[in-house]
Order: C-alpha cells, then structure tokens, then sequence
C-alpha cells in the first residue's frame, strides 16, 4: 500500500515540517487536556462532593446517583455538539471551531465553580448546575473530532497512529489534572472546608488553563488537506455550479457502515474508562468506606501511567494495524472487570492501584489508535462530521449512562457482579463491531474516496489507495 512520504501533505500542498507538526501536536494536546481537564472534574466532583452540595436532603448513595444524573445529561449534548462543530469544521475549518470549543468549555466549567449551593437558593442551584453541564458536553462533542483530525491531516500515514494518538493523551493528562487537583485540596483542607468551598478552587482554576490552551491554538495552522478539499470544493462550485451537500447528510448517505463500526468501536472503550476512573470513587467512598484521599491517589497513579502509554499503543498500531491493537484492549477490559472489582473490595491500596492500572492498560490499547482509525474511516470533506458523530452518538448509550448504570445496579444488588457483566457485554459488541471493520493502517487521507464526490482528487505520481 502506498503512502505519502514523512511529514508530507497532500499533493498539491507544501510538506508539513517537523517542527510544523509537532507544534500542531503540542497545540491539540494542551487543548484537549484542558477540555479533558474540565468535563473530568465534573465527573470527580459528581463522585465525591456534588450530591452533598446540591442534593443534600437525600442520602449519600441516592444524593450520588442524582448528581451522576446531571453528570450523564452532559453526554445528551454531546451528539448536537458534534452535529453542529462537525457541520461547520467540514465546511470552514478545524482550527476556528476548536477555538470556540475550548472558549465554551473553560467559561462553563469556571461558572460551575461560581453555583452556590442547594442550602443557599433551593433547586435553582442543581439547575444551574445541569445547564452549565450541558454546555460542557457540547463543547466537548466538537472538540474531540476537530483535535484528532488537525494532527492526523498534518502528518503522514506511516506514523499517523502514532502522532494523532497524543492528542488522545489529553484525556488522561486532564484526569490526571483534575484528580491532582481535587487530591491537594482533600489533602488541604477538613472535610468541611472542602465540601463548602475548596471543591471550587478547581473549577475557577480552569480560567488559567483555558488562557494557556487559546494562546497555544491560536498560533497552529489550518489543516493543509482540508484548505486543499476547500478549494478543490469551490472550483467544482464555480465551473460547474454543483451544490455540495450537507456534510452531516453526506456522511450518513456515503458512510453510515464507518459511523456504526466507529460507534460499536467506542462501547468498550468508553464504558470502561468511566468506570475504572469515575465510579470507582463513588464505589470505594460510598461501598467500601475508603477515604476520598485513597480512591483518587488510586485513580492518579493509573492516569499517569496510561499518559506514558497512549503514544506507545499509537506506534504499535502503525506497525501491526489498528484494529489488533484495539481487539486486544477490548478484550482486556472484559475480562479484567472480573478481577477489578475483586481487587477492589479487598480495601488494599496496592490492590487498588493494580486495579485502575492494569485497566487502563487496557483501555489505552483501545484509546490510543481510535484517533487514527476513526480519521482513516471518512472523506475529508466530510471526516470531522463522521468521526464527531461516530464518537459522541455512541457516547450517549456509553459512557453517559455508564456511572448511573453502575450506581443503580450496586445499590439494586448489593454486589458489583452485575457491573462486571454489564462491562462484559460492552466488550463483546465492540469485539463485535472490530471484526465488521477494514483494516484502515496507512491509508492515504487525500486518497480517492468512492461515492464522495468532493473529495475524488488526482493522485500524482503515486498509487491511489482507495477505501473499498
């Protein structure tokens, strides 16, 4: 299979440097961590904090699963978020939307950290809570696309698994973050200061952040295949007065087999990381009686590890393929939920960290080639639209309900065997959806696309690597 030479765009466009691209990296990592860093604290503080705060008439399990409740909301938004950046980064560009994603995200998560409580005005404060919840999940639902796809359209496809896979290390990076963070404040302060105000520090520090993430992004460039798709889109407009069709429309008509490999793709994955890093707070403060402090040192030490292993899985899959290195992470996660909360309930704090770790281990071997792998499934014309909705529509039925699922089914009864099974069958369709893919490794992105009009493009002086 032929692909484009190191650090090369596409024909027609000059070649992306290295330092060029490794600015774009740097610009789409620091973004994503400081989106990951916000939509994680909710989820951290929705474990330890919020149901007291802004539930405090119900008791802990029930005030938990409430405040996981507006946590989930923030998922619903997630789709429209993608529907409406990928409509838009499709038709003027990655970068301007990833802007915007970045501004919406920081200003809502700052605002959280200003809600006063339930005690202070009533059931205006989970309202404001939940709004400002779903301006995070559709901020989010545009940024995740638009990140993955400005590296993987500035790189070449021999190292495209592992350049775009750093982008996904914002994740972990921004848990690792928002989990330090509420860690030194619990470390700090007594209970009581903690629940009154300290949470809060967190959520106001995400302006500093924001200020760094918008200097850094501002500075990248377009991506070179999407200005080249740009214009080759608007000569067929004027010579021939062609209507191009909506991005969302066009993805569905010429793609919607990628979208549903991509969404079962993502049940696994998106699951397993909720659990391993978001209930298992709430499993070990609120089942086992552990203190706040142990259960985030546990999640810190497996986000510092998966950070450090993200880009090794993204490499892997440049030699091997995607879709081994996914398979084994999915497989992995099913049966280690079997083991997870075994470990868990043995209250050991060396158990616990082996615990998330190992289960991270395997979801970084699903994270880490997910960017590349989705970026290789549509058009470019119409890529952030299909990777945006791939991923976030399957969101909603994932990792949204996958806390309160967990919470529901403990408190219902009484063990984590069910969630173990619940995980399981996770696992099982996105196993399910891998077999029903393509291998996508080294596919050239400016390559001629069957049944995308925009995007068919001479291929000179190389092979054309087709999708089908």
């Amino acid at each position: 299979m032929a692909s484009a030479p190191a650090d090369a765009g596409p024909p027609g466009t000059a070649p992306t440097s290295p330092r060029a691209l490794r600015k774009v990296v740097a610009a789409s990592l620091i973004g994503t961590t400081v989106e990951w860093y916000d939509y994680f604290l909710y989820g951290s503080a929705a474990a330890l904090v919020f149901g007291k705060v802004f539930f405090p008439e119900s008791d802990p399990l029930t005030g938990t699963l409430l405040s996981f409740l507006t946590y989930a909301i923030g998922f619903a938004a997630r789709p429209l978020g993608a529907l409406v950046f990928g409509h838009y980064g499709d038709r003027i560009g990655r970068k301007k939307l990833l802007v915007v994603s970045l501004l919406m995200m920081g200003g809502a998560t700052t605002l959280i950290g200003c809600v006063p409580g339930y005690n202070t005005i009533g059931i205006a404060a989970p309202i404001l809570l939940t709004l400002l919840r779903v301006v995070q999940g559709f901020a989010l639902g545009g940024e995740w696309g638009g990140a993955v796809l400005l590296v993987s359209e500035h790189g070449d496809a021999r190292r495209r698994g592992f350049w775009a896979s750093w982008p996904q290390g914002g994740a972990p990076a921004g848990n690792l973050i928002a989990v330090g963070v509420l860690s030194l404040m619990t470390t700090l302060l007594s209970d009581e200061a903690f629940n009154s105000w300290g949470w809060r520090v967190p959520f106001l520090f995400s302006a500093v952040l924001v200020g760094i993430g918008m200097w850094i992004r501002l500075a990248v460039d377009e991506s070179p295949l999407f200005k080249e798709a740009l214009a080759r889109s608007e000569r067929r407009k004027a010579e021939q007065g062609a209507v191009e069709q909506p991005p969302m429309l066009a993805v569905v008509r010429h793609h919607w087999r990628d979208i549903l490999v991509a969404m079962g793709a993502r049940m696994a994955e998106n699951i397993s990381y909720y659990l391993i890093t978001t209930f298992v707070l709430a499993y070990c403060v609120d089942h086992l009686e552990l203190g706040k402090q142990t259960a985030l040192n546990a999640v810190l030490i497996g986000s510092a590890v998966q950070f450090c292993l993200i880009p090794l899985f993204g490499a892997l899959s440049d030699r091997v393929g995607r879709k081994p290195v996914y398979f084994v992470g999915a497989l992995g996660v099913g049966v280690w939920t079997w083991f997870f909360f075994a470990l868990l309930d043995t209250k050991s704090f060396p158990a616990l960290v082996l615990a998330v770790t190992v289960g991270l281990v395997f979801h970084s071997a699903m994270y880490a080639p997910q960017a590349a792998f989705f970026s290789e499934l549509f058009a470019t014309r119409m890529r952030y639209s299909g990777a945006s909705i791939g991923a976030q529509f399957s969101s909603v039925a994932a990792g949204a309900p996958a806390p309160l699922i967990a919470t529901a089914l403990l408190s219902g009864y009484g063990t984590s065997t069910p969630i173990s099974v619940y995980m399981t069958l996770a696992a099982v369709l996105t196993l399910v959806a891998l077999l029903a893919a393509r291998e996508t490794r080294g596919r050239d992105l400016a390559a001629v696309e069957p049944g995308a009009p925009e995007d068919v493009r001479p291929t000179a002086g190389k092979a054309a690597v087709t999708r089908r």
